[in-house]
């Protein structure tokens, strides 16, 4: 199983376009973040978890040329404006693209994109095929997850845990129970936003004592914004074991 970091920043923070503090102004490809998303590839299946208003463009720069399904975490705008960018994939590979999404979920993605919805469609408008998960375990062809249930201030949020691979974006809590799910994993990948508390994102400090608690070989954090600070120097502060995920960044399992 290969899992690619198509994303790993976050649109909270200043706008990129005027910035210029010194994560905007680095020339480390690392520091250069779009919206964060997870794609997923078995040897028969690819799934994208999330696809943000950079879904486009992370695409294109994997070269990505097979796409089954987008599995949605939550309806925030950063992790669905992308949606619409499914269509090529509709046309290259004369298919629907499956869409997995709590009902809640679903019914911000047919507010926002209610053509794609339409029983008359609009030609050319994304071919979905919408299907409903929940907490219960649940499988995309060949791939397996677990629904790890987290909370993000107010709003229920899912995780993933596929195999001994966690995913965990836009969360500042997690419940004991969920956490039970969690361990025993061998990678814990969890957000991070930033080194300031913040009231609905783990701080640096907190996503570390999630990671004491779960105890994996490895963690990455993502989710991450530019008051955190430049990668390589983030990584000095960091646990052997834990680092900084970076758009691009390949983990084969």
């Amino acid at each position: 199983m290969q899992f690619t970091f198509l994303g790993t920043g976050t649109s909270q923070g200043v706008p990129v376009i005027t910035c210029k503090c010194e994560v905007c102004q680095s020339t480390n490809f690392k520091d250069k973040r779009t919206r964060t998303s997870l794609m997923i590839q078995s040897a028969k299946t690819t799934v994208v978890v999330d696809s943000g208003p950079d879904f486009r463009s992370q695409m294109l720069r994997e070269k990505v040329q097979d796409l089954d399904a987008v599995l949605f975490t939550h309806g925030h705008k950063d992790h669905v404006a992308g949606l619409d960018d499914i269509r090529p994939f509709n046309y290259l590979l004369n298919k629907k693209i499956d869409v997995y999404a709590e009902e809640m979920v679903q019914q911000i993605l047919k507010r926002e994109f209610g053509y794609a919805f339409e029983e008359q469609q609009y030609p050319g408008a994304p071919q979905i095929q919408l299907n409903t998960i929940d907490e219960n375990p649940f499988s995309i062809h060949d791939i397996s997850f677990v629904p790890i249930r987290v909370i993000h201030k107010t709003l229920p949020v899912l995780g993933f845990r596929i195999n001994d691979f966690t995913y965990i974006t836009d969360a500042n809590f997690i419940a004991d129970e969920e956490l039970e799910k969690i361990k025993g994993s061998k990678i814990l990948v969890l957000n991070a936003l930033r080194k300031e508390t913040h009231y609905s994102h783990f701080n640096l400090q907190q996503a570390l004592e999630i990671v004491a608690k779960i105890k994996p070989e490895r963690a990455y954090f993502t989710h991450i914004s530019h008051h955190l600070g430049l990668h390589d120097e983030v990584e000095k502060e960091l646990p052997n074991n834990i680092f900084l995920a970076f758009d691009g960044l390949q983990i084969n399992m």
